[in-house]
């Protein structure tokens, strides 16, 4: 699917300090991403914390990403979980008219084997009207979909058309892209190795970091799949102590500091999550302040 090549963002959800949805603040960043160069948003995804919000608030960010997103750019909506029979229902039961896919996270928590979350993703993709993206993040389920068991499905389910791959080993992201059949798109999901992924023939991202430093991040990637390495890797070192900075402390928790510093949100999170510390936020800003004086048309624009 050609409209999810290049470089897709995980919105967040902005909440006010009272931790209600803010959706002033969450069409600002929509427009922040139009502004500079994203190729597509997916909607409701772990940075979005999903898991936090309710059904009527997972309606009203639903609702407010597509008004402000006015048709510009692909959506994608998250729909996933660890009980099959409730992600079936919800993708029968959810008007998908706005969205050109749904990504779908393997089962977190119960573990299950290959066989297991092969037969999960086979129920979501009978289920599916929409294309289907695998997401495939071991550091968050507990468990590592294979790519013995992504080929399967690929192979299998015609609607099956990518996977957000964040297991962050590039030796089995090559594996995929190596053995995907044509046409399956192998989507980086962690941004560190976001680069050398697609020099090595990955499609693209679904970023966080990319959501923050939008227009850089997209160059970069747009720069990578037309292989122009060397320009590609000198934005990746610019821009890569903030990678390890946002996931220092959690997500969404640094994005949101890094929101808070261009002044299109409040930093707040919902428990378990919390703030960044003083510390860190302080490393954010001059981060950003460097990077903002390097290239003044990109932070804040």
């Amino acid at each position: 699917m050609q409209s999810l090549t290049g470089t897709g963002v995980a919105l967040v959800t902005p909440f006010r300090k009272d931790f209600s949805v803010d959706t002033e603040a969450l069409e600002r960043i929509v427009n922040f991403q139009v502004d500079n160069g994203i190729d597509y948003l997916v909607v409701l995804g772990t940075t979005a914390e999903a898991a936090t919000l309710n059904a009527d608030e997972k309606k009203l960010v639903i609702k407010t990403i597509i008004k402000a997103n006015a048709g510009r750019l692909p959506l994608v909506l998250g729909v996933g979980g660890n009980n099959t029979a409730d992600v079936v229902e919800e993708l029968k039961t959810t008007d998908l008219s706005d969205f050109v896919a749904v990504l779908s996270v393997s089962p977190y928590y119960n573990k299950p084997t290959q066989e297991g979350i092969y037969q999960h993703f086979k129920a979501v993709a009978q289920a599916s009207p929409l294309p289907v993206i695998l997401y495939n993040v071991p550091g968050r389920t507990g468990s590592n979909m294979l790519p013995d068991t992504v080929i399967r499905l690929a192979n299998d389910f015609d609607n099956v058309v990518a996977i957000k791959e964040a297991a962050g080993d590039i030796v089995q992201a090559m594996k995929l892209i190596q053995r995907k059949p044509e046409g399956f798109l192998v989507i980086s999901g962690d941004d560190m190795i976001t680069l050398p992924m697609v020099l090595a023939g990955g499609a693209g991202v679904i970023s966080v970091i990319g959501e923050g430093l939008p227009k850089e991040f997209s160059r970069m990637v747009r720069l990578g799949l037309d292989k122009k390495a060397d320009e590609a890797y000198e934005i990746h070192y610019r821009i890569m102590d903030s990678i390890d900075m946002i996931f220092e402390q959690g997500n969404p928790a640094g994005i949101k500091e890094i929101f808070k510093e261009l002044g299109l949100s409040e930093n707040t999170v919902r428990l378990p999550l919390v703030p960044v510390n003083a510390d860190l936020a302080a490393r954010i800003s001059a981060f950003l302040k460097k990077f903002s004086a390097e290239t003044p048309v990109l932070v804040g624009a």
